[in-house]
């Protein structure tokens, strides 16, 4: 692996920005005076419906396309800066293209050669994707789930400060998306910048803490994912109501009153709210995430959007 060039700023630092980003295409204009931050240590959902500018966002992002208009930094620098690009930025654009008669160990010792980067690297990456029982068979023959970890494995293989991904869940089973969920969590938990674009809300609403969404290349709206209006929660009915509140309650959580006899308890940890109950010897007749209307909100932001274009 690369060492870090002097003078370059730890991983607290590699914040994006992106400031009055604008690329038109002739007549059409695919993003629009695009203004947003993505901070070290979350997780960033760039959301949008498909063809709302997000692909074309990140590759303005990574010096893939001149923007018309704005700029966009990593670390207080453009991406054509970077002294070692792979070693600060590892990006898994959509539609990535790997030889198809070329091993993924193969491919990923190609790039770790001609970037500098130990070979020792390249299992380290086959078994963080997942991908090492099946390092020696030829992309050609890859299911597109096993595509994205391949990319995913390729953006990392420098471990960089910021890993940015598009659409990084597009083809992955059930098991997969829950592993895609853990790992960017952990990413964002060693103090790394991470943005995942999606046109699905409810694949990333898990993973993410802050939201940026656009529609037709335009910002419209950008915060906490709770600023969707979507706060946390859980809801849970006991067979003594009573005693499950008092043992939440000098749990030191947060109860309301849900829907019928259930009570809303203001955190995301499930498991947490059933040991309150286990240790009070309380039993539970239902026990789940609360629904939110994020999506609901989400697709209202949306239409609004496309509507003012």
């Amino acid at each position: 692996m690369s060492s870090t060039p002097a003078g370059v700023a730890g991983r607290g630092d590699r914040r994006i920005e992106i400031e009055g980003l604008t690329k038109r295409f002739g007549s059409l204009v695919a993003v629009e005076d695009l203004s947003f931050t993505v901070e070290p240590g979350r997780v960033t959902g760039f959301l949008g419906p498909n063809g709302a500018g997000k692909t074309t966002t990140l590759r303005m992002l990574l010096g893939l396309v001149r923007p018309t208009a704005g700029r966009s930094t990593i670390g207080g620098k453009p991406y054509h800066e970077l002294s070692q690009p792979l070693g600060v930025v590892g990006a898994g654009l959509e539609n990535s293209s790997f030889h198809p008669g070329r091993s993924a160990r193969n491919h990923l010792r190609w790039v770790a050669a001609t970037h500098g980067i130990a070979a020792t690297r390249v299992e380290e990456v086959l078994e963080l994707v997942g991908l090492e029982k099946d390092a020696g068979r030829r992309v050609g023959g890859y299911s597109q789930g096993m595509r994205q970890r391949l990319g995913l494995a390729t953006a990392m293989l420098d471990d960089p400060d910021v890993v940015i991904l598009d659409e990084p869940a597009n083809g992955l089973d059930p098991q997969g998306i829950a592993w895609l969920r853990s790992l960017v969590r952990n990413l964002a938990a060693e103090g790394r910048t991470v943005l995942i674009s999606s046109h699905v809300l409810s694949e990333v609403q898990q993973s993410v803490d802050d939201v940026v969404v656009i529609a037709r290349g335009r910002l419209v709206h950008k915060g906490s994912l709770t600023s969707l209006g979507g706060a946390a929660g859980v809801e849970v009915v006991a067979s003594d109501p009573a005693a499950l509140r008092a043992a939440l309650i000098a749990a030191g959580l947060t109860l309301t009153d849900g829907p019928g006899d259930r009570l809303r308890v203001a955190t995301a940890d499930v498991a947490a709210v059933g040991d309150v109950a286990h240790a009070a010897g309380v039993a539970l007749r239902y026990l789940a995430p609360a629904a939110t209307d994020l999506e609901q909100t989400f697709f209202r932001l949306v239409a609004e959007g496309e509507r003012r274009r």
